[in-house]
């Protein structure tokens, strides 16, 4: 079998002559010396031409051997110059590379030295501000206490002097014989004088709180600015001391290392938290004597108002118990007739659905009786069916009746029931207009003391210890 495509055994290959006109880029340089001019002019010409000699049946290059061992030479002392200067170059690159890792690296580790010292101290400072604060803000809380206390117990006594001043005038809306002029309104007089007084002492203490307390939060506030300029300083430094440098986030800053924007050096910046916290100490300790005095305000205040208190509301306790006696009788019998007028609901209730459920078996009886008249011829017949359904409607119709009477009876007994229950609930609030008068218009303002047995006399109540 014949091979097709088989290779041919003389191969042809690619001249290594450059195809651009510029053989100074692979040929060694050679001086002129001992070279003729046409050798010189034919080596500078490029591609170099191929001549064919016929004797030798072949075509040579212009070339020789010398030229080609001479250029070889010239590549191998090229080569090994450039190594070495390589060489050195690399040895000084590697030298290079380690000083100034070196260098960064202990420059790095002392920046992150000093970070560390730097968040140490803010952290210091930080926990001595959060104390204070802390301090500051029981201080201000308790403040705020006795203030809120004070300002109650100067509530409290508008109550107990505008009791005096209505029970007064309410007890002159009364009739007949209860206009006495008692030892009720002589006690009222009296204690009008007594919370008068009280509230004067009261009112100058209450601004005197005021101002502390604005005090108080000045320090508080300029406090916790710093406490927060140093939380974010010490969040800012926390985390540039553990910044590292395979860490997320980092990037160039060109000219940042120029920018001085600090307003302040250790020195200062430790003075001003320092004076931070005296400033905050000295008004906690102006605080807590204030809170003192409140303290001793309240209780000498109490103490007077208490007995003058007592015997006012002794003598309108007395006429409240006879009130809600007489009261309370008129209520019983208002309950049971509610009683009846809820039961007497019921029966009209159930006398309305009886009537509601005749109305289906008179539909039914009708229905049956209309259809009957249909019949035709000698159907039509007045048979027993025919009687008993005439005789069924009018029953129906009969209890219905009756049902309707004893509807309109119940409604009617209903109507007397509602005019007795009115009457009642009039006489009972005759009675509690008079209780009004005195246990809601008079004594009801006066339950504004704190008159628990478990609270104590009025004003003592638990303050916060100094």
């Amino acid at each position: 079998m014949a091979v097709y495509y088989s290779s041919s055994p003389i191969v042809r290959t690619r001249s290594a002559t450059p195809l651009m006109n510029d053989t100074s880029r692979i040929a060694p340089v050679f001086s002129s010396g001992g070279m003729s001019p046409n050798k010189m002019q034919s080596m500078n010409a490029g591609h170099a031409k191929t001549y064919f000699n016929p004797a030798r049946q072949s075509v040579y290059a212009r070339f020789s051997h010398g030229d080609w061992n001479m250029s070889n030479h010239a590549n191998y002392g090229l080569s090994d110059r450039e190594r070495a200067f390589a060489e050195r170059l690399r040895a000084d690159a590697w030298r290079a590379v380690k000083e100034t890792d070196h260098r960064t690296r202990n420059r790095q580790a002392d920046v992150t030295k000093r970070l560390g010292e730097r968040t140490q101290d803010i952290n210091f400072w930080k926990q001595e501000l959060v104390a204070e604060c802390r301090a500051m803000e029981n201080e201000i809380e308790n403040l705020q206490e006795h203030k809120r206390i004070l300002e109650k117990a100067y509530m409290d006594t508008n109550n107990p002097l505008h009791i005096a001043e209505e029970c007064l005038l309410h007890r002159e809306k009364r009739q007949g014989i209860d206009m006495v002029n008692d030892e009720v309104e002589r006690h009222l007089s009296k204690e009008v004088i007594i919370i008068k007084q009280c509230q004067e002492r009261m009112r100058k203490l209450l601004q005197r709180a005021h101002a502390q307390l604005k005090m108080d939060r000045a320090a508080l506030h300029e406090m916790e600015k710093d406490a927060k300029d140093k939380h974010h300083a010490h969040h800012l430094d926390d985390r540039m001391h553990q910044l590292r440098n395979t860490s997320m986030g980092i990037g160039y800053f060109p000219g940042i290392e120029n920018v001085d924007n600090c307003i302040s050096v250790p020195m200062s910046w430790v003075k001003f938290t320092q004076n931070n916290i005296l400033r905050s100490q000295k008004e906690r300790a102006m605080s807590e004597r204030l809170r003192g005095e409140i303290d001793s305000l309240l209780r000498a205040c109490a103490n007077q108002m208490w007995s003058i208190f007592n015997g006012v509301n002794n003598a309108f306790n007395t006429r409240i118990r006879e009130t809600t006696d007489t009261r309370n009788k008129l209520q019983a019998h208002l309950n049971r007739t509610m009683q009846e007028i809820f039961d007497m609901e019921r029966n009209i209730e159930l006398l309305r659905k009886a009537i509601h459920d005749k109305e289906s078996p008179m539909k039914v009886a009708q229905t049956r009786l209309d259809e009957r008249t249909r019949r035709i011829n000698v159907e039509l017949c007045n048979d027993p069916v025919m009687k008993t359904l005439q005789k069924e409607v009018s029953e129906i119709r009969e209890s219905v009746r009756y049902l309707k009477e004893k509807l309109r009876q119940s409604e009617i007994s209903m109507a007397r029931l509602m005019r007795t229950k009115a009457t009642l609930e009039h006489d009972i609030s005759v009675k509690e207009n008079s209780l009004s008068i005195d246990s809601k218009a008079c004594m009801g303002m006066r339950k504004g003391f704190p008159m628990d047995p478990k609270v104590g006399p009025i004003f003592n109540m638990p303050l916060a210890i100094i």
